[in-house]
C-alpha cells in the first residue's frame, strides 16, 4: 500500500469510514512514517483502540482536516 498516488488515497479517505495510519493517513497529511506515528501517539491524530499494531485513523477526521466531502469522489 506504500505505492499509493495521491487521488489513491483521497479515494480512500471519501469512501471508506477509517484508513490506515501509515501511508495513507500520513502521506494525506504530509507526514513521514515515523512523524505519523508521533503524531498519533500524541494524540494529534486520533486513530481507533483495535489490538495489534494497525493503527486505523478514522476518515471523519481526515476529511474534516483536508476540507474534503464525499461529493468529490472522481
Amino acid at each position: 500500500m506504500a505505492d499509493l498516488t495521491d487521488q489513491e488515497i483521497r479515494v480512500l479517505i471519501l469512501t471508506r469510514l477509517a484508513v490506515d495510519l501509515w501511508p495513507v493517513a500520513g502521506r494525506a497529511l504530509g507526514l513521514g512514517r515515523d512523524a505519523a506515528y508521533a503524531a498519533a501517539k500524541r494524540g494529534e491524530i486520533p486513530t481507533l483502540p483495535f489490538k495489534g499494531k494497525k493503527r486505523p485513523v478514522p476518515t471523519s477526521f481526515l476529511q474534516a482536516t483536508l476540507g474534503l466531502n464525499n461529493k468529490e469522489v472522481a
